[in-house]
């Protein structure tokens, strides 16, 4: 299933939740309640055959250039991953 991303004005928190193609999109932030819009993100593509996406994604930086970014990309948004809802409990009859 893909990753979709929604974001939220108030919160400055992108979730990141795994949906499916049929199922609905999310329309409320969990944590305000207030509306999210989502997000268009390119796909995760492992063209050079990095072992993660973490790897991938820093393959190019320098050591002081990677925290750079990161310490500036977590002053502004925090993301949250949701896990999906449990449909099926195994413990059910």
């Amino acid at each position: 299933m893909p990753v979709h991303e929604y974001q939220c004005e108030p919160c400055l928190t992108i979730y990141e939740v795994r949906q499916g193609m049929k199922d609905p999109p999310l329309q409320t932030c969990p944590a305000c309640q207030g509306p999210v819009t989502k997000l268009i993100s390119a796909p995760n593509l492992n063209r050079y055959n990095f072992s993660s996406p973490t790897e991938a994604k820093y393959a190019k930086l320098s050591t002081r250039d990677e925290i750079n970014k990161e310490h500036e990309l977590q002053k502004e948004y925090k993301k949250i991953w949701l896990p999906p809802p449990v449909v099926h409990s195994p413990w059910d009859d």
